[in-house]
């Protein structure tokens, strides 16, 4: 019997994601599942060109039971446990080595996004071949999903809402894994001395503000813009 590997090929390709989303999570029972759905139903692109990588990081709240509420999307989920607690970019290089697509972004657990995120990020890059990352525009966001402000990436940059080419990102080494916070920061900073990020004018990511963000640490924060400071150049 004679096999025809060109169309064996074709179809090996076409489970392969544009796209991998990855969701790190400590902790964060009360906002996952917004995140999630959010991620779930994005319009203009198809669930077959994208997935969603969760790291739970050790978690002991209830987050377990609400990732189990999802297992009718298996087909667009890949969700790893740590046994315990090892920090966000020791988690975020786990699903990053992990990941099929030839894009990566990642969304905090406690955020969310507009439905058009990953198709305009997909289209810019996919367009733009001089950049090698695209970042969005952000709100600031309450509780209650209320807005409290519209804030330029470009101006105030955060650590989510930018699509990477993956080769990139492995090519500068991932996270470094010194930066329990600022993490996106010096990883940025060290992306841009080789690759140009392009931006998108449009609050496409929704950044939440509680009582638990990492950042209301401020000693911990300032330490490490310190450390970023401190860095070359």
């Amino acid at each position: 019997m004679k096999l025809n590997f060109k169309n064996k090929f074709e179809n090996i390709k076409k489970t392969i994601p544009e796209i991998s989303v990855i969701v790190c999570s400590f902790n964060h029972q009360k906002w996952i599942e917004r995140c999630l759905r959010s991620l779930i139903h994005q319009e203009n692109i198809m669930q077959k060109d994208y997935e969603i990588i969760i790291i739970d990081d050790g978690s002991r709240d209830n987050t377990s039971l609400v990732l189990n509420n999802f297992k009718e999307y298996k087909h667009m989920i890949r969700i790893f446990k740590n046994k315990k607690n090892v920090g966000l970019p020791k988690s975020l290089n786990m699903a990053i080595r992990k990941s099929l697509g030839r894009y990566i972004v990642r969304v905090d657990s406690d955020d969310y996004v507009d439905r058009d995120f990953l198709f305009l990020c997909l289209k810019f890059l996919d367009y733009n071949k001089q950049y090698q990352a695209v970042a969005v525009d952000y709100y600031k966001v309450g509780n209650l999903e209320n807005i409290i402000e519209r804030v330029s990436s470009k101006k105030k940059e955060i650590a989510c809402g930018v699509m990477f080419r993956k080769e990139c990102i492995f090519d500068i080494g991932l996270y470094n894994e010194k930066f329990v916070m600022r993490e996106g920061h010096e990883l940025k900073k060290r992306f841009e001395k080789k690759y140009k990020v392009g931006y998108l004018e449009f609050p496409l990511y929704k950044y939440r503000i509680h009582q638990k963000n990492r950042t209301r640490n401020k000693k911990k924060t300032n330490y490490f813009d310190s450390m970023l400071d401190n860095t070359d150049s």
